[in-house]
């Protein structure tokens, strides 16, 4: 093909090596060649005998265009019996108004496919009849069919070739999206691996039927839901020598990241407790402090809400920034805690003793304490209305007389009823803590796995 195209270069011109699928018909070798409609015939026979490329002639009339005749029309009627003594001396005048066809006129910014396409529409008559080249100076050339039709079979070549690159680079493509696409599949399979670990560690950290069992004075029921694999809620009830501490938070956002965090908190509560850390002032900064240092190191801008409360012999001590703590009395009458000037959220700033201000309250027989996360007051139903307080709280007013554990299952009933299968955008955390009328058996609650990954005695 390449030796072709260099012979037809040589013949046509060098336009045809530098064509490209955006070349237009003024791209291509154009014919300038004109006479005046009084020059005589023989004129033009010998410029054609002399330049057997040319196509035609343009015919001018006073310097501008009036028409055109192209060579095979004009040697056809010379050839003819009586054609030389008709037009070889008269003006091509006669010639011209003897050939007369219809031509093609187009500008010379037109696309060659397109010209090339209406070209071979003609009739088979004046198929081969030369194309006229308007310029954007006002100018007229003449485009030799032949030019044309090769200048567009050179596109098709180019484009072909263009075509099978493209082909080439898709095929790359797809390999390479292949390859992604199964460096991703190995990626999400070792990130599930590692969310699972992580949900298993949060699910082993969770307070059991053991600790449970150490408190005697006390009814517990707990219930968690996480809305993904790894929740971001906290809670742990953690009996010691002096009482029990029972802690309730909430990590902002929820996922990997949030219950790592949660850990961090329960390891670093257990630490202090350990340590025999009895002031609620020095327990809470303390444990900011840690959390605080760990948040730096890691760069992430998780915090926590956080309730803390001591227990012991019917009293308890209550520190901490969490959510209202609701204190239901044995006659059903309920009291409603703030927690805001309390404490200050985990992990925010790294100085918070100014902030704690703990409180005491009596909890007496038959009285019921429940705490809880934002994920069941905002829980929202189809019509996106929040479940809110006051409907937690008339449940648990409905429920005074019964144990921790009929509460803890009424509250999460009406809450399942009121979301109506409404997706569940936030981990849902509740803990009933009833203190036993004097007399009463000790109850064992039974620790149960919530089917997405929660636990509730």
């Amino acid at each position: 093909m390449m030796l072709e195209l260099d012979r037809l270069s040589h013949i046509y011109g060098s336009s045809l090596e530098n064509l490209t699928l955006n070349s237009t018909l003024e791209d291509l070798t154009l014919e300038g060649f004109s006479l005046d409609r009084n020059v005589p015939g023989h004129i033009l026979v010998q410029q054609f005998n002399e330049n057997p490329l040319l196509p035609g002639v343009i015919v001018l009339k006073r310097g501008q265009y009036m028409g055109m005749i192209s060579r095979r029309k004009c040697l056809e009627i010379m050839s003819r019996p009586y054609g030389i003594e008709l037009f070889y001396k008269r003006p091509l005048q006669c010639l011209y108004d003897f050939v007369k066809t219809e031509v093609l006129c187009y500008r010379g910014d037109t696309p060659i496919f397109a010209a090339a396409r209406q070209c071979l529409e003609r009739s088979p008559d004046n198929l081969y009849e030369p194309l006229i080249v308007l310029l954007s100076d006002g100018s007229h050339r003449l485009l030799d069919v032949h030019k044309l039709l090769i200048a567009q079979s050179q596109l098709y070549e180019v484009a072909s070739k263009l075509l099978d690159k493209r082909r080439q680079d898709l095929d790359r493509a797809n390999a390479e999206v292949e390859e992604l696409n199964q460096r991703l599949k190995a990626e999400n399979l070792r990130l599930s691996h590692e969310v699972n670990i992580a949900h298993q560690l949060q699910q082993m950290l969770l307070p059991t039927e053991e600790d449970f069992q150490k408190i005697p004075d006390l009814d517990i029921a707990a219930y968690m839901e996480p809305a993904a694999e790894v929740g971001g809620d906290y809670y742990d009830i953690l009996p010691h020598a002096d009482g029990v501490k029972i802690g309730i938070g909430d990590v902002t956002g929820h996922g990997l990241e949030s219950g790592v965090f949660t850990i961090m908190v329960q390891t670093a509560i257990r630490t202090l407790l350990t340590a025999q850390e009895t002031d609620p002032v020095r327990f809470l900064t303390t444990l900011n402090q840690t959390i605080y240092d760990n948040v730096e190191r890691m760069n992430c801008d998780r915090n926590l809400t956080l309730s803390l409360i001591d227990y012991h012999q019917g009293r308890l001590q209550l520190s901490g920034q969490h959510e209202e703590a609701i204190l239901l009395r044995r006659d059903g009458s309920l009291e409603r805690i703030d927690t805001l000037d309390l404490g200050f959220p985990i992990g925010l700033d790294a100085e918070i003793s100014h902030f704690i201000h703990p409180i005491e309250l009596a909890l007496h027989p038959g009285d019921t304490l429940i705490l809880y996360t934002d994920g069941i007051t905002e829980a929202e139903a189809p019509n996106g209305d929040f479940f809110g307080l006051e409907r937690l709280c008339e449940v648990a007013r409905r429920h005074a007389q019964d144990d921790a554990g009929q509460i803890q299952q009424a509250i999460i009933e009406e809450l399942k009823k009121y979301i109506n299968g409404h997706k569940i955008y936030d981990d849902i955390t509740l803990l009933v803590l009833k203190r036993k009328l004097e007399g009463s058996l000790p109850q064992h609650p039974q620790v149960q796995i919530d089917p997405r990954g929660g636990s509730h005695p």
